[in-house]
């Protein structure tokens, strides 16, 4: 089977690689491009845990094809921190020990960050519904939750 030629930025750096047609957004990521942090936890789009943002748009790697990418922006979970400096959503769920075995930490990540892009200042309800769509079978969602609302904070006193 023939490979295709992919061009996209991913975390706001040009890549180029190449993929098999029917091969998953996620699997490129973590296979191609070595960029481990999404994880795959069900490979239906339902537990969240591989979220990235495509043209800041918060998708699930494992519904998207690596070849659907050409041209457009990605943004994971390690693009998150700037150098040794963590994002506020990042230092936040580690005070607030919102994350156990680390599975879903990544995506839970990814679609903070959306949310907090999309909406600065969101109540607990809107925290909720966003992050409705990822999974966590470790820590319950109320420190999460916590984390999110003091992250928003901070970026807003920013």
């Amino acid at each position: 089977m023939t490979r295709l030629h992919v061009s996209a930025t991913i975390n706001g750096d040009p890549v180029e690689f190449l993929c098999e047609p029917e091969q998953t957004l996620l699997d490129v990521l973590r296979d191609e491009l070595q960029l481990t942090g999404s994880k795959e936890g069900c490979s239906s789009g339902d537990c969240g845990a591989c979220s990235v943002t495509l043209d800041k748009r918060l998708v699930c790697a494992c519904l998207v094809l690596g070849a659907e990418v050409e041209g457009h922006s990605v943004e994971t979970i390690e693009g998150m921190a700037k150098g040794n400096k963590l994002h506020p959503l990042q230092q936040r769920f580690l005070e607030h020990a919102a994350l156990q075995c680390g599975v879903c930490t990544p995506g839970f990540l990814v679609a903070a960050r959306a949310l907090l892009e999309t909406n600065p200042d969101p109540t607990e309800r809107d925290v909720r519904y966003w992050l409705a769509g990822n999974l966590c079978r470790c820590t319950g969602y109320d420190k999460i939750v916590r984390a999110v609302l003091e992250a928003a904070s901070d970026i807003r006193a920013r």
